[in-house]
């Protein structure tokens, strides 16, 4: 797998990473997510700064590493990364927008510094759980729903997680859940209140033994 830095080198993984996700904001969608380790240290914060539509994706600091936003007008909802904070005067880095029109469970990511390097991303976020592919049809990042290793419970869908390979960075998969999250945030999967993991009849792919 190519990859590498693609938002930031310091955050491309060494080795198979699993990343708690939890969302701090109820209230609308994309508003807030903490990201914590294997250690339950926090490795990213996520903020919207007031009206101006961006999402600012941070470190346990505060540091500003990415800024995301809709492209208006965009046919296919684009959805586009800045490096660092803000998007004035600045050139795009990656874009995410829906494969086609109808084609729901399916996005496209284009890499602006990497012409050649192009993601695919399938399943669905809303049920937490999908799957990021290179462009050699290589998984590298998972998500699925967080599962109580103790209790064998799949827990809300405000916590998942985040499965990266060797090579991926992470800055860049963080930024693909925020886009995810305004895309597929709200297309809701009816008969799974229950919090058991099931959609539609079938069970989540997660490993109830996984701790992260």
């Amino acid at each position: 797998m190519k990859c590498g830095a693609i938002v930031e080198g310091g955050y491309v993984c060494e080795q198979v990473t699993h990343l708690t996700v939890m969302k701090t904001s109820l209230f609308y969608a994309g508003d807030g997510f903490a990201a914590y380790d294997s250690t339950g240290e926090v490795v990213f914060r996520v903020d919207s700064y007031g009206d101006t539509g961006e999402l600012v994706l941070m470190n346990a600091s505060g540091r500003c590493i990415l800024t995301v936003r809709r492209k208006r007008p965009s046919l296919h909802q684009r959805w586009e990364g800045f490096v660092g904070e803000g998007t004035e005067g600045k050139k795009p880095i990656f874009s995410v927008r829906r494969s086609s029109i109808i084609g729901r469970s399916s996005m496209t990511v284009e890499v602006y510094n990497h012409p050649s390097e192009e993601y695919q991303i399938e399943g669905s976020f809303a049920c937490r759980n999908c799957t990021i592919f290179s462009a050699e049809k290589e998984a590298v990042a998972e998500i699925r729903r967080k599962v109580d290793a103790a209790n064998h419970v799949v827990l809300g869908k405000d916590v998942f997680v985040l499965s990266l390979k060797p090579g991926f960075d992470g800055a860049f998969a963080m930024g693909l859940v925020l886009v995810l999250d305004h895309i597929q945030g709200d297309d809701e999967v009816d008969g799974d209140d229950d919090g058991d993991g099931s959609e539609n009849g079938s069970r989540v792919g997660v490993d109830p033994t996984h701790e992260d």
